[in-house]
């Protein structure tokens, strides 16, 4: 038997042992009984669909869905019975766990009211397409509130309350575009201010017109602003022109022109010499 022979039935014996430890082993992995691990799990209260702020929670809104007993979720409910007949103070998502601060307080109803913050107010202004920021205030952005007054001799444009969060805007049919990110052209905004906001926005909508102005939602600082008026916004505005009569009719008398500007001041030159050069400054 020569080299090449010799190499041939080694290589086909390593083989063939190797195939049979395979199927031994395969064999044996089959015949392992199998052994099943329990994992622990308790049942969550979850929202079947989407729901908007100041919905009433019926048992067709709710169910229980297993949820691994090793990460519960905090102030979760395990009951459906104590989410029914609860309004929704905040938007949730299908498949979205309910948690107590995404609920009202127990018989405080739906809608509007149970979503105002303690110590809160909801106050409602009516808007157009350019004064809502061409439909992109929509629930859950902040704005700040403008007014517009013609005090009789000049007109004044200043900040009246900022960092104002929206709570409701338009139809519940307009809402529901909101969440694509899609415009809202409502006519009546609902803000979330505080009493004594309520009364200024109050009173600056009786003396003038509003604007809202929208806020990035991580800027939170208060607008500090001192307002701009006419004047600073065109500069000095003349005076008008002085009517006098002249043979029973009124004549308008221009004003009169501005002064000659100064006149420039003399220039005088003095000649110098140091050593054989000759120069020359000019002495104002």
């Amino acid at each position: 038997m020569n080299r090449t022979t010799r190499t041939i039935v080694v290589v086909g014996i390593a083989i063939a042992v190797a195939a049979l430890a395979s199927f031994g082993v395969y064999r044996a992995v089959q015949q392992m009984p199998v052994r099943e691990v329990e994992v622990r799990s308790l049942y969550q209260v979850v929202a079947i669909h989407d729901m908007d702020n100041g919905t009433l929670i019926t048992p067709n809104d709710v169910k229980l869905v297993p949820w691994p007993a090793s990460s519960p979720v905090p102030n979760g409910f395990t009951q459906a019975e104590k989410v029914v007949n609860r309004g929704l103070i905040a938007a949730v998502v299908a498949n979205e766990p309910l948690t107590e601060s995404k609920l009202a307080p127990v018989e405080a109803g739906a809608g509007l009211p149970p979503s105002i913050t303690e110590g809160m107010r909801a106050l409602s202004i009516r808007v157009n397409e350019v004064v809502g920021v061409a439909g992109f205030v929509v629930p859950g952005t902040h704005v700040d509130v403008l007014v517009t007054i013609n005090t009789g001799t000049d007109m004044i444009t200043r900040v009246v309350v900022s960092d104002v969060q929206v709570l409701t805007a338009g139809t519940r049919m307009d809402q529901a575009k909101a969440r694509d990110g899609q415009p809202i052209p409502t006519s009546v905004v609902t803000l979330l201010v505080l009493p004594n906001d309520a009364e200024r926005i109050t009173l600056a909508a009786s003396q003038g017109s509003l604007m809202l102005t929208l806020r990035n939602p991580m800027d939170r600082k208060p607008t500090e602003s001192n307002g701009v008026r006419t004047r600073a916004l065109f500069g000095d505005i003349p005076p008008p022109p002085v009517v006098k009569s002249v043979e029973g009719r009124r004549v308008a008398v221009p004003p009169p022109p501005p002064p000659p500007p100064p006149p420039p001041p003399k220039v005088y030159t003095v000649e110098t010499f140091r050593a054989a050069k000759r120069a020359e400054e000019v002495v104002r």
